[in-house]
């Protein structure tokens, strides 16, 4: 059976972390679906259409991946795309009590997913889509948090 990785996340936007995470991932996994959560009652800055179309257009150059939407909760959405793992990135320890909570909540509903963290690099641990999303709306330069796919088009 193939390896086959779920990366959730709004990715709004995506950011140069979230790429980090997917390019030092793809070794491990036949496959690694991104997966655009939607989220009724989360308001976002940039449409599901534009965020899906970011995440393929940086992600063209490596064909193991692949960009979903998905409604509802997470472990489901991993049985309909026959993914064994959830990829998750740690930028803090902040982010670790957050993510171990619901990793364990996770292996409660779905005991046969199993969570992958992965430790950001360095250079992308104070790197946040919601601190880019501020940055963005005060007309700071956010070229560096970025990848430049993204760029162009803000």
């Amino acid at each position: 059976m193939p390896r086959i990785a779920l990366f959730p996340g709004s990715f709004d936007p995506v950011t140069v972390g979230h790429v980090d995470i997917v390019k030092r991932s793809a070794p491990l996994f036949e496959k690694i679906v991104i997966g655009v959560g939607i989220n009724s009652t989360k308001q976002t800055m940039f449409s599901l259409e534009q965020r899906i179309k970011w995440l393929q257009e940086t992600f063209a150059d490596l064909p193991k991946v692949e960009v979903h939407s998905y409604e509802g909760l997470t472990v489901d959405f991993c049985k309909k795309c026959n993914a064994q793992y959830i990829l998750r990135g740690l930028r803090t320890s902040t982010d670790f009590q957050f993510e171990k909570a619901i990793a364990q909540m996770n292996q409660l509903l779905q005991n046969e997913i199993e969570t992958v963290f992965i430790l950001s690099s360095p250079q992308y641990s104070p790197v946040s889509s919601t601190i880019v999303r501020d940055i963005i709306r005060h007309g700071g330069d956010v070229k560096q948090f970025l990848p430049s796919t993204v760029i162009p088009k803000l």
